[in-house]
């Protein structure tokens, strides 16, 4: 924090900071035993005071305590409690600093009921409408909507209620491409945005309509498949689109074409701007949500794969062919699905994927990816 500073990357890395210390539990100041008390760490100081948060007063550098003790004492001037020594670079304090930060944890054991409320995380590359779409779906102006690419710095949560139901929206920094990401500030975006993907259930991949899939969605998409969250792509700017009789069946196509791994995703098109089926966004949001968590009675799965293996022999290796003993569910969101077999050497990747479109054939899970784990039984017959 420099309390003065009118530099634009300063100021808004004290905006961090301030973020940082309203919503912390306990917050560790850290100042410097080699530099001596400054006057900015007195304004630091008084900024923490009129938080009301706890503060663990910490000094670095303190790499010999019989030597800078005396030094370290100058901290009690700041008002704000002991001043605790430590040396981050050659690893000495840590468990007295620890000792204290951890006395103002607070015991959540019981104290919060679990949020059943469906997380919707609205992600993409910067300026493509993420914001607006938050904006238009709540009604209310809940974050900053710029033309400038990248507005958005951190994740903000809107609780939202429609058609009854309750949902929170996940607003998330724009991600870019790493070699586009210059500043400290975006690279702490990056890694809010993904944060935002692991704690939420649903994803909205936002692309611009008139630029179309890029590799950076790609990626974005597959952030989202690896966590086995809920996904769905949204073609923003859909009126600027020039149309002809099939443009929104080929552009569907060609999205599901470059995602083979996600092909499970739905495509839905529309404008942020005029304000057309962005309400369609919530209901197939909280269609997926409801899909991660389907369960399939461990009968009617293994007649979906007695039948998927009649129709289509499982692959063999030197005339040892793969069997299938016992299949069932294991777990939701994402339905994880657990079967034994003889050998994990032949179930090759291709016949996975078709068992997995007979399961989607039969149940649908749509929006979801499906996880699957292979238990091979000790001793298997050939």
């Amino acid at each position: 924090i420099e309390p003065d500073s009118k530099d634009i990357i300063l100021s808004q890395m004290r905006e961090q900071a301030q973020i940082a210390i309203d919503t912390a539990d306990v917050i560790v100041f850290i100042t410097d035993v080699r530099q001596g008390l400054v006057d900015a760490d007195s304004k630091v100081a008084d900024m923490l005071r009129r938080s009301k948060k706890p503060v663990v007063l910490v000094v670095n550098k303190v790499d010999d305590f019989n030597k800078y003790m005396p030094d370290v004492y100058e901290f009690y001037n700041l008002g704000i409690g002991e001043p605790i020594p430590i040396s981050a670079a050659s690893k000495l304090g840590f468990g007295d600093m620890l000792d204290e930060v951890s006395k103002y944890f607070k015991d959540r054991a019981g104290d919060e009921e679990e949020d059943d409320r469906p997380k919707i995380a609205v992600i993409g590359k910067p300026n493509v409408g993420k914001s607006s779409l938050v904006n238009a779906l709540t009604g209310e102006n809940r974050v900053i909507v710029s033309p400038v690419a990248g507005t958005t710095r951190d994740s903000i949560d809107t609780p939202f209620e429609y058609k009854g139901k309750e949902y929170i929206l996940i607003d998330t920094a724009g991600l870019r491409r790493n070699s586009r990401i210059k500043e400290n500030i975006e690279k702490y975006s990056v890694v809010r945005a993904v944060a935002a993907v692991e704690r939420c259930d649903v994803c909205v991949l936002m692309i611009d309509g008139g630029e179309g899939l890029t590799e950076q969605d790609k990626k974005i998409a597959g952030i989202a498949h690896e966590a086995g969250k809920g996904l769905m792509i949204v073609v923003n700017k859909w009126d600027i689109v020039p149309k002809e009789t099939n443009t929104m069946r080929d552009y569907e196509k060609k999205i599901k074409s470059e995602l083979l791994f996600a092909s499970y995703a739905p495509v839905l098109f529309i404008s942020v701007l005029q304000k057309r089926k962005v309400f369609d966004v919530i209901d197939l949001a909280g269609q997926i949500a409801e899909n991660r968590k389907m369960r399939i009675p461990t009968s009617k799965l293994n007649s979906i794969i007695e039948d998927a293996v009649m129709m289509r022999q499982p692959p063999s290796d030197k005339g040892k062919r793969l069997k299938i003993f016992y299949g069932t569910q294991a777990g939701v969101e994402p339905p994880l699905f657990s079967f034994t077999i003889n050998s994990r050497e032949l179930m090759h990747f291709s016949y996975s994927r078709y068992l997995e479109n007979r399961i989607r054939d039969a149940y649908g899970f749509m929006g979801t990816s499906l996880k699957f784990v292979w238990n091979e039984r000790r001793g298997a017959e050939n």
